[in-house]
């Protein structure tokens, strides 16, 4: 399957990545675009987070209902992204002007791949070792990572969000983090115009 653009993690920086691209399904720049999402989040640090301080969520919000509840808006507002549940990312290489992404199940391509995934250890994905640096914001004893980038971009076509990009590991960073990433991609398509994106009542 083909893709213009693939994130890898279903976590909040990944889903949020996804929302926002899924909500520019009308725009002219958009219109005929694939996007798909990795969901792997048995990996997420949501999983066991509980949300007391984050504007807009009510207070023991838990994050294992973030991730169903996300999952399900994606789903329900935005069908045309294509949601890939069960595989788990082997590695990324450049092919042909694109890259290739394989699964324990499946090969992809895509245009643009945005890595959304958690900072922790080990990091497995085959063709991105050589980017792995040590976290910059984290707490040193935890022996956290990030990937190389400027302002998310590894490098052409190749993005990164949330904590694998440098980021703390706090909700509304990631959130916004991965919504950063979306109006990069946007912006490129839309040749360059900046773009940001919202529903008006």
């Amino acid at each position: 399957m083909n893709f213009d653009a693939l994130i890898i993690g279903g976590g909040v920086s990944g889903l949020q990545c996804a929302l926002v691209l899924g909500s520019a399904k009308n725009k002219p720049f958009a219109i005929n675009k694939k996007v798909g999402i990795v969901m792997h989040q048995r990996t997420s640090h949501l999983q066991n987070a509980l949300f007391n301080n984050v504007l807009g969520l009510s207070p023991k919000t838990l994050g294992a209902s973030i991730l169903n509840e996300g999952k399900e808006q994606l789903l329900t507002l935005y069908p045309d992204v294509s949601q890939i549940e069960d595989e788990k990312v082997l590695s990324v290489d450049d092919f042909e002007g694109r890259y290739k992404v394989v699964t324990n199940k499946n090969t992809y391509t895509s245009k643009i791949v945005v890595i959304a995934l958690n900072y922790s250890k080990p990091f497995t994905i085959e063709g991105l070792d050589t980017f792995i640096e040590p976290h910059a914001k984290a707490n040193l004893a935890k022996d956290r990572i990030q990937l190389k980038n400027e302002d998310h971009l590894i490098k052409k076509g190749l993005y990164c969000c949330g904590t694998i990009a440098g980021c703390r590991s706090q909700f509304a960073i990631a959130a916004g983090s991965g919504a950063s990433v979306a109006t990069d991609i946007l912006t490129l398509w839309n040749d360059g115009n900046h773009v940001k994106i919202h529903d008006k009542i």
